[in-house]
């Protein structure tokens, strides 16, 4: 019996699994609080558990969710956000979220 035979895959078709073919459906977005890069993340891809940062809940394993960052130059990988969709579509409408100590009061 003859070993198998890879198949090899045209660079940039999109099948090949790494290098040339792999793109990312990012888009660029512009609102009130400047230009941002989107990437949705598909449940399947999704493998860690994550903190939204719209409604500071997490964001468990295998939820589909989208990462944001600032297009601006300065923005890297340490200000990559993970964001519930719903979060992320309603960020120019929420105020800023102030967080408490427990034994904070409440008014």
């Amino acid at each position: 019996m003859s070993p198998r035979k890879n198949r090899r895959t045209a660079p940039g078709d999109g099948r090949s699994p790494g290098g040339g073919g792999a793109s990312w459906a990012q888009e660029t977005e512009d609102g009130p609080d400047g230009e941002w890069i989107v990437r949705p993340v598909t449940g399947a891809a999704a493998t860690k558990p994550y903190r939204c940062p719209g409604c500071d809940h997490e964001i468990p394993a295998g939820i589909a969710h989208v990462v944001a960052w600032p297009a601006d130059e300065r923005g890297g990988a340490d200000d990559r956000r993970h964001w519930h969709r719903p979060c992320w579509r309603a960020r120019d409408r929420r105020g800023p979220r102030v967080r408490r100590s427990r034994d904070a009061p409440r008014y």
